[in-house]
Parts: C-alpha cells; structure tokens; sequence
C-alpha cells in the first residue's frame, strides 16, 4: 500500500518547510527561520563521530516528510547545521534569541560547542539568549532523547502502535528560529478578557504605548498592565469572529499582538445548566481532533493543513475542536482565533496506561474511584503540575480556547480536585473540565461524559452543564485512502451512504432530544481517520469527506437550535 500524503505537500517549501513567523500572540519585525536540511544521526554511543544523514527539520524523523522515515530505536538524535547572520540583522547592542517550538522528549541545545539550553518534556517551547555565543559562522547542535518515559507527558504515542494509539515521534517538530531583541525589550504579554474589556499586561521595564490598530486610540502607562475598554465592543464568536488588533511599543521595542472580546460560564438559566457564551446559553457542536497528518505525523506539511482542517469542519457546521492530548504551534490556535473555531484544549497526559484498569472497567460501569492512590510517583505528579501549568501559560492569550480538559479517560489521573483549584486559580476565565469521560471527583465546571457502544441517554443529571465529550466514532473505511489493513471504530459501516444515514440518525434520535435538559457541548469523535482509527468525518489524508457537508451543517443548526428559549 502506497504511503498516504495530504494534498498541502504540493505548497511545501522543501528548502525552507514552515517559513512563517511562529508566534502569531507577540509578532516582532526579526525573524530567521533555521527549518531546512539539518546534518542528522542516530546513535547512543555519543556524539557521532559524522552525520551521514540529512533531515528536513521540523518534521519528527518518523515522518515521510523528514526525509528519514523510520524509528529511532530510542536512542540518542543528533541536529547538526551552520548559520551565518544576514547582514543588519543583529544591530550593535541588540542581542540574539534561539527559539525551538517544540522538541520530544529531552533536549541539550549547543551553540560554537557550549551548552545554550536544557529542556524536558516534547510540546511545549523553550529559548535561549545566545548573543554571548556567537561566531561569524556559527555551528548549532541539538541532542534529543525519547524513550517515551511515562513521567514526561506523550499523549497518543506508544512503542506498539495499533487501535486509539498511534506512531510515535522524537525531536524536533516545531520550528527553529532567531529573532534581534534590544537590550531591554518585551518579554512578553498576558491578555484576559471578557466580553466589554481586556487587560494587557506588558513584561517589561519603562513606559509603553500601546495602539489599536486603526490608530485612533493611544494608551500610555508606566504599571505592568493596561486595562481596555473599546466603545461598541465588538463580541468574538464563531458565527463573529472579531479581533482587535494592537501594537505595544517600550523603549526601542515593539510588538504587535491582538485580543477579542468573549466571556465563558457555566450558571443556570431558566432552572437548567448551561454553559454560556457572552451571556447566552449557547451549544457547542464540536469535534475530537487528534491532529495527526500522514506525511508529517504531529504536522502537516504547511499551515495549510491546520486551515483546511478548521474551514471544513466549520463548513459541516461545527463550531468547536476538542484538541485531543495534544499541544499545537502557536500558528493553529490563531487560525481558530481569525476563523471563529472555538477549542476545547485538552492537557497532554503522563503516567502508565492501564487498558483493564482505564478502560475496560469504566466501560463496563466503573466510573467513580478516588484518585488520591492513583498514580503515586511524586516526580511523576509534578512534571504534570508544571507541565500543566506551563500550558496555561503558553496558550492563554488565545480568545478562541474556551475549555481545558485536565485528565481524559483517567489517563494519569491523580487529585483532580486539588489540579482543578489550581488550574482555576491560575486562569480563572476559562472553564475546567477535570475529568473527561469517567473517575468523576467532586469539582469540575462540567458534567463531562463519554458515551460508546450504547445509546447517549443522560441518566442521572447534575447541577452542572452536561458535555458529552466523546460520543459517535463510526468507521468508514474508504479504499486508497487508507493507512494500512487495522481497523479501529466503535461500530463500522460498509459504504458511504450508510455511514452519512447512521451519523444523521445518531443526532435526530439521540442527540436532539436531550439538548433542551442542559447538554451544552458535544465532541463527536472525530474530525479524521489517525492511522488505523478508521472512524474520521475526513480521511486520513484529506481527500475525501465520508458525508454531505451541507446535509452535516442543516443538522448541527437544528442542534444549536434546539434549546428552548
């Protein structure tokens, strides 16, 4: 069977792959991207002695896109290229930033021979001040270690893919880029909003100026933060995406970033639960999206990918992705912000699976356990506190993420109530589904249910807004379009027709009926095949869409619809 490819391969810059400015929440007017052919080996005997491959940085060495395509074996990868500063690019007195995006699972980072950076755990970005370092010519080297070590978050990936879990990747996949910051420049911005006024806070020292892009409103201040109230204050929504765009200037620096105005919250209205969207019960329709691609695996070939994704899905008529275990660049959750696609983002789990334990007995009935005894290694609950955290960090100026999800299926899962008050205190605006599908604790913003292999009835009915954040799965296998012979789904139709009536019934039988009694959400899984999960609404390369688009979007209106007003 022929390797599958996504149709954005055609586009892809092969010598520079992904030569756009990665940080689209603080834009600044320096960019050089390193993504290209980099010298590569794989050894664990030490440096090695020569790099006899090439790999296309940023895709993971797994990947058809690396130019490797195979299995690391777990041992040791080595990144080896040389770089030459563009003239002007470093004015005198400026200093130089390396930023990596994201790089799986552990990784030293070496500039002329010395050591510039040291970070663990694959998805999230890190950067290193290395003006000290350079040369006229300089050598760059980064060493990656992935054993797929449980205390460091992985999400999908496992040594023995197969079913709901997937290939796995190691190293660099998100972009390696510099960028000239003066000596004292933004370090960076925190937005929060709601839906009348946002405030800014700036991390750096001195008086800034801050301009909305039309310019006719100017903001000076000296204090860390802002506070922004436009006239008229345009709501962001799927239906309105509306963003405002700013420019902060401090010193010698400047960046350009944006905000929208949008508030989420669960209260009741009219004796139901709901979660509302700037002030109105509102129902998301939404998908699990994994966000797995072919040719790139964690990436498609261009940002394309990403695009296409969320135009189809909203031309289906979803307004919401369930971003599943999985942190994307920074590039994804703008294209959400501009294009109206709200995310639900789920943290990326760590810690042993138990497929007896997290999944069969659930399955059969066993939804509560107290989760204080789960999942005991200390260095293990840390790095997913921090790790945690530093999600919420790293993505929370993007309007479009609403939802965080802590645990899913109990994978890792230990003290939810605890990681909820933390969450909550750290980020208050957003809500927190703590414990998505089942070991259901005391605290959590939802009432967060999956619902496979029987009927979605609600049952028992909470105090909270009801999400049922995994339900459908139907597989649909369309030939040549496949990744291999496995066959994964929850229950499995033989032809195209059939699996557009079963999909449509599922929501006229089951779905509408209960939206009135304060089901808010839903995640329908899901948005494409992953490898042998065959049960995607797109295959897995993007070539073909299982049902009629338009028929899918007259169905999630009458969804959205169907509360009572």
């Amino acid at each position: 069977m022929a390797a599958l490819q996504t149709p954005f391969i055609e586009k892809m810059d092969k010598s520079i792959p992904w030569n756009e400015y990665p940080r689209p929440s603080m834009v600044r007017d320096s960019f050089l991207c390193l993504n290209g052919e980099w010298d590569f080996a794989i050894s664990d005997t030490g440096t090695p002695a020569e790099y006899s491959e090439k790999i296309l940085v940023p895709f993971c060495p797994e990947s058809q896109l690396s130019g490797i395509g195979r299995s690391t074996e777990y041992k040791n990868l080595y990144y080896r290229r040389s770089f030459t500063l563009p003239e002007g690019f470093l004015p005198e007195g400026y200093r130089l930033i390396l930023h990596l995006g994201a790089v799986d699972q552990v990784a030293d980072v070496y500039l002329n021979g010395e050591k510039v950076a040291h970070h663990e755990g694959g998805y999230l970005p890190f950067s290193a001040d290395i003006t000290d370092k350079l040369k006229g010519e300089n050598e760059l080297r980064v060493r990656a270690r992935d054993t797929l070590d449980p205390k460091f978050p992985y999400g999908k990936q496992t040594k023995k893919r197969g079913g709901m879990w997937y290939t796995p990747v190691s190293g660099i996949w998100q972009t390696v880029w510099l960028e000239a910051v003066p000596e004292s420049y933004i370090k960076g911005l925190k937005i929060t909003t709601d839906d009348e006024c946002a405030t800014i806070k700036v991390f750096a020292e001195g008086k800034k100026i801050l301009t909305l892009e039309d310019g006719k409103k100017t903001y000076e201040f000296d204090g860390d933060e802002i506070k922004i109230t436009p006239e008229n204050p345009k709501k962001w929504s799927p239906e309105s995406p509306f963003v405002y765009n700013f420019t902060v200037k401090c010193g010698d620096d400047e960046v350009k970033s944006y905000f929208a105005l949008r508030k989420i919250e669960a209260k009741i209205v009219d004796g139901t639960p709901r979660l509302c969207l700037n002030g109105e019960p509102y129902v998301f329709t939404g998908l699990l999206d994994q966000g797995y691609y072919p040719d790139g695996i964690f990436l498609p070939p261009t940002s394309e990918g990403y695009e296409y994704d969320i135009k189809r899905c909203k031309e289906m008529g979803f307004n919401m992705l369930r971003k599943h275990i999985k942190v994307e660049p920074e590039i994804f959750y703008h294209l959400c912000d501009r294009l109206g696609m709200v995310v639900f983002q789920d943290m990326v789990n760590n810690s042993n699976y138990s497929f007896f334990f997290d999944t069969a007995l659930p399955t059969v009935g066993m939804k509560r356990f107290p989760d204080a005894i789960l999942h005991r290694d200390p260095e293990h609950r840390r790095i997913f506190r921090e790790h945690m955290l530093g999600t919420l960090e790293h993505l929370h100026n993007f309007p479009s993420i609403l939802y965080y999800t802590i645990f899913n299926e109990g994978w890792g899962q230990f003290n939810a109530d605890k990681n909820y008050e933390l969450a909550k205190a750290t980020d208050p605006t957003r809500i927190y589904d703590s414990t998505s599908g089942w070991f259901w604790q005391r605290k959590s913003d939802v009432d967060s249910r999956h619902v496979y292999f029987k009927k979605v009835k609600l049952g028992k009915v909470t105090e909270k807004p009801i999400v049922i954040s995994e339900f459908g799965g139907y597989s649909y296998r369309v030939e040549g379009h496949l990744f291999g012979e496995g066959n994964y789904g929850y229950t499995s139709l033989d032809d195209m027709q059939g699996f557009e009536d079963k999909f449509v019934a599922l929501y006229e039988n089951e779905i509408l009926p209960i939206i009135d009694s304060g089901v808010s959400a839903l995640v329908y899984t899901q948005v494409s095949d992953v490898e042998d999960e065959t049960n995607g609404l797109l295959t897995y390369d993007r070539k073909v869409t299982k049902l009629d688009a338009q028929r899918c979007r007259e169905l999630m209106m009458r969804v959205r619809g169907a509360i009572k007003k």
